[in-house]
């Protein structure tokens, strides 16, 4: 009898746990550097899963090059081995298929969801002689070749996009803005602690912590209100710049990948939304939760690329080629 009790035991246990864990293992591709956002965002749920027990194991792999293009086609190419792996990527993947960057685009993957919405943010050294974003302003119109603005992206991506679309609102011809690109935002950040930039553009959850510490302080966000946990960053829309911007973040699958793969992600990731281990990691940086899944994220996106097109041709970021 005991040892008919002891295996009912155990089966409710395994019964238990197979309910727990959605998942045994998932890997992360994460297309950039330590510290950037791909990787902070990626780290962040990574930890969620495992604290929260929704999946056992979580592995991560940083495949920096190409400003991601080295990460997407590792991803196409190795699809068959891949049934376990989500890709993190964000708003920048769109900018590349608009542009024709590489061969590659978001269509050859598979969409799975995004997971949360990040904004865009200005920021200087705590002991910047800017105050406002209307000293940067004022800075550029007089000397614009030295007001460098430092990006943890390549020329013409997410980093300068934004940054060009605010000097345009603000008055400016975006083709003045001097931006300097960096290979991930980590290395913009310290570009911008050692006096080789005076504006860093980037988003406001990867500088908050750092914000908040006093070692940076951050200007404005591009949010359309006052982020929580972040109220005391005023939006540019309410220092008169007519200016709002919203980066996405959310995972792809390989290219091929089932239909019921899909959705045990969607379960995957549903689990962690319910958790507190979730809202701890996203209040601590200052994310806003952003989920949609399947048919509903290739809408979002098809819709995105359209936005996006007509923004980079009237910065003058794309040619007069059709798209």
């Amino acid at each position: 009898m005991t040892r008919f009790k002891s295996g009912v035991l155990f089966l409710a246990a395994a019964l238990f746990s197979q309910q727990l864990l959605a998942e045994d293992k998932l890997h992360i591709i994460i297309p950039g550097g330590a510290g950037g956002g791909w990787d902070t965002t990626a780290r962040g749920v990574g930890e969620a899963l495992s604290r929260a027990q929704v999946v056992e194991n979580v592995s991560f792999e940083n495949l920096s090059g190409g400003d991601g293009s080295k990460a997407v086609a590792h991803l196409i190419e190795t699809a068959s081995r891949q049934k376990d792996t989500l890709m993190i990527t964000s708003t920048p993947i769109i900018i590349r298929s608009v542009k024709n960057i590489f061969p590659q685009t978001y269509k050859d993957l598979t969409p799975v969801s995004t997971v949360v919405a990040d904004y865009g943010a200005f920021v200087v050294r705590s002991d910047s002689p800017y105050k406002t974003w209307h000293d940067v302003i004022a800075h550029a119109k007089r000397e614009p070749r030295k007001v460098n603005v430092a990006g943890g992206s390549a020329k013409g991506s997410m980093d300068h996009v934004v940054a060009a679309l605010a000097y345009k609102k603000s008055g400016l011809d975006p083709k003045a803005l001097k931006y300097i690109p960096y290979n991930a935002g980590a290395k913009a950040l310290v570009g911008l602690l050692s006096g080789e930039t005076q504006v860093l553009s980037t988003g406001l959850s990867e500088v908050l912590p750092l914000a908040k510490q006093g070692e940076v302080r951050i200007l404005a966000s591009t949010a359309p209100e006052r982020v929580v946990g972040a109220e005391e960053v005023p939006t540019i829309k309410e220092l008169g710049v007519d200016m709002e911007f919203t980066n996405w973040r959310g995972f792809f699958a390989a290219p091929n990948i089932s239909q019921k793969r899909v959705s045990q992600f969607h379960e995957t990731l549903e689990k962690m939304y319910q958790t507190e281990e979730w809202e701890r990691v996203r209040n601590s940086r200052g994310w806003n939760n952003l989920y949609i899944k399947a048919d509903a994220f290739e809408s979002f996106l098809q819709t995105q690329e359209k936005e996006l097109t007509s923004l980079l041709e009237e910065l003058g970021f794309l040619s007069n080629k059709s798209h």
